[in-house]
């Protein structure tokens, strides 16, 4: 299978990159960032397993092809690809100002509309279009347990993750969709709990508000796994909650986490102090106890469904 891959220079776009090679996939990386003219490699290049190393997104073995950076570029070339990827979008880490949110916004709308579009336009298009969401769709929802089924909340996070998809899923006439909607993604490479390590590893770690928020995590080797088990698995389509079975409340996640590095966490971060950070602190400070439910019931096999032993490996 040739698989494309947006944002495939990102931390989950490197790994799923990675594995798919690994499994004997063919992988085309789309980046705004690494035209075909940079890396010499033709924007209508079939894929080859393996092709020249990108120097710019370092990923050995992938054929490199140009996503749109503005709205009056080509449309990404998915010729030759069976499935799409769709990763790329602005980091949502950071303090959510004005700026920050429409970057957020913009950069999952409009791309995800080019790729639907260009999708759409092809005479054999993909057999299915993995696209981003997030477990941000649910909003705040204190102790209740949340499926694919359970209704949207309210906030930024969550009326981006309606419209995201809603773009998507504009692609459904021409091809399977699924709706991937990650939680947070553990990698000490990377992400929220890459940014955390230095933090508790000086012993200043602790929980984030009252600590009773729930927290839905996975995996950064589940989570690849399950995208390629959504591209391989022909009855999935529609959302799919990309977390562990075993979500854990803020506190927990803290304590487990120093455990594992022999640190004290006997801080904590007031709620009035994250709210510094702007929209972004409901994102720190909401409850969204997210259970993969398509998933579970699909027969996916999780490698590290518990968050104790999923530490243990990456750390």
């Amino acid at each position: 299978m040739t698989l494309g891959i947006t944002g495939a220079s990102g931390l989950i776009g490197r790994f799923l990159a990675d594995l798919a090679l690994r499994r004997g996939h063919e992988v085309i990386a789309f980046s705004r960032s690494a035209p075909g003219a940079q890396t010499g490699v033709p924007a209508h290049a079939p894929a080859a397993p393996h092709a020249p190393r990108a120097s710019s997104l370092s990923l050995p073995g992938c054929t490199v092809r140009p996503f749109p950076a503005l709205p009056s570029d080509p449309p990404p070339d998915f010729q030759g690809c069976d499935a799409v990827v769709h990763l790329a979008g602005e980091s949502v880490i950071g303090i959510w100002t004005q700026a920050k949110q429409e970057r957020i916004r913009q950069s999952r709308l409009q791309g995800t509309r080019r790729v639907a579009e260009a999708i759409l336009q092809m005479a054999s298009p993909p057999e299915v279009l993995v696209s981003g969401s997030a477990i941000g769709f649910y909003g705040e929802s204190g102790d209740a347990e949340l499926l694919e089924t359970s209704p949207h909340g309210t906030g930024f996070l969550a009326e981006t993750c309606m419209e995201w998809e809603a773009e998507a899923f504009r692609a459904t006439p021409r091809t399977r969709v699924v709706a991937l909607r990650t939680g947070l993604v553990l990698s000490p490479k990377g992400g929220a709990l890459g940014a955390m390590l230095p933090v508790f590893r000086l012993g200043l770690g602790g929980r984030l508000g009252s600590g009773r928020q729930w927290m839905s995590w996975i995996h950064l080797e589940d989570l690849a796994r399950l995208i390629l088990f959504a591209v391989e698995d022909a009855s999935v389509s529609g959302p799919v909650n990309g977390t562990a079975p075993w979500p854990v409340r803020n506190a927990e996640f803290t304590q487990t986490l120093a455990e594992r590095l022999s640190r004290p966490a006997w801080f904590s971060v007031p709620a009035f102090a994250l709210k510094l950070l702007g929209e972004f602190s409901h994102e720190l400070l909401d409850s969204k106890r997210v259970l993969p439910g398509v998933a579970t019931a699909h027969g996916f096999p999780f490698l590290y469904p518990e968050l104790a032993p999923a530490l243990r490996n990456l750390i």
